[in-house]
């Protein structure tokens, strides 16, 4: 049976989120980054469900209620954990006659960089819990992150090479048995790689949701950069070039959309943050978007509601994410309808 992988923008059951804590990457940033994760809760608890894991409860469901969250709609299961990056350590859902199939693909830390032996249990811990109810999960012997994958929901898969391809994650596959494995996983059709495109401060190796976003109407919306004496100007020149090239299903230009290229941000230390706008998440009937509090926030809410015209769109100060160089769509993981218990 042909799996299929969904796009972001179709029915949801809920996100997952896993919460900063002490004995994270956060430990020194708490009261900074818990109201941003609060305001992503609430604002998911007003169209679905929100699933939390960390290590203990503490005064995560008081907070997001501060904010206006929804407690009915918020559920939270205590699990280890060692980061809050659950885009890349979350369940795959691929549909299998028209059944959701949770994947548990191997998690390394963006090509063992960062500790994961906690974050890479989550999927199966959260299935034995109960908390996916009869939806099967496999666990796959492939090292992939869900950051790394755009779908179209039609068999259309955006990828970047620098990712799938790094020398830590599957170096036993070239690139044609990847796009097997690929195809086999998640019945993707075609397989538009990137080969061009970064972000300074990113660990994770171009993930093509820092840099591009396939949207319903055969459109992609893509990080621009029109600073010549920017250091990304080159590469994302040549990103958009390829972009162009790109054809959809019937063979015609994808719709592009360019994003603003925010003002640069930078951490305590002086190093350039990942700042992005591509890094937004869908859910049902909305659209959240990371905003950093410069100049170019507005015109970035604008391109992005041109892209999801029938969706409320929502800004969330994301400043706080990229002193650990991520953003929102990068702390969250969507669970498609049928998902859940």
């Amino acid at each position: 049976m042909t799996p299929r992988l969904p796009a972001e923008w179709e029915e949801q059951d809920a996100i997952l989120l896993s919460w900063p804590h002490g004995d994270s990457d956060w430990c020194d940033d708490l009261p900074l980054v818990e109201p941003v994760f609060a305001a992503i809760a609430a604002a998911a608890s007003r169209f679905q469900r929100v699933l939390i894991v960390a290590p203990e409860a503490g005064t995560i469901l008081a907070q997001i209620e501060q904010v206006g969250g929804n407690r009915a709609q918020i559920a939270f299961l205590p699990l280890p954990t060692n980061d809050t990056w659950s885009r890349d350590f979350g369940p795959i859902t691929v549909f299998e006659g028209g059944k959701p199939v949770l994947l548990d693909f191997g998690f390394n830390g963006w090509g063992l960089k960062f500790a994961a032996n906690y974050d890479n249990l989550v999927s199966r811990r959260l299935h034995r819990a109960g908390c996916f109810g009869s939806t099967p999960l496999r666990t796959v012997g492939l090292t992939l992150e869900g950051g790394s994958l755009e779908s179209d929901g039609d068999g259309t898969l955006l990828t970047t090479a620098e990712c799938l391809l790094g020398p830590n994650r599957n170096p036993h596959l070239t690139r044609e048995q990847l796009e097997l494995e690929l195809r086999r996983l998640l019945g993707s059709q075609r397989i538009l790689w990137l080969e061009h495109g970064y972000l300074a401060g990113d660990d994770t190796d171009a993930h093509i949701d820092t840099l591009a976003r396939l949207c319903p109407g055969d459109t992609i919306t893509y990080v621009h950069c029109d600073d010549k004496v920017d250091e990304h100007f080159d590469a994302l020149r040549r990103m958009e070039q390829e972009l162009q090239t790109f054809r959809t299903h019937k063979g015609k230009p994808y719709r592009l959309l360019p994003l603003p290229w925010p003002a640069p941000c930078y951490g305590d230390a002086g190093e350039r943050l990942p700042a992005t706008y591509a890094n937004f998440l869908v859910i049902n009937g909305a659209v959240l978007v990371p905003t950093y509090g410069v100049a170019q926030d507005p015109a970035a809410l604008t391109v992005i509601a041109s892209a999801f015209p029938e969706r409320a769109i929502i800004a969330i100060d994301c400043r706080p994410l990229i002193r650990q160089h991520g953003s929102l769509h990068c702390v969250t993981m969507h669970l498609p309808k049928g998902v859940l218990a």
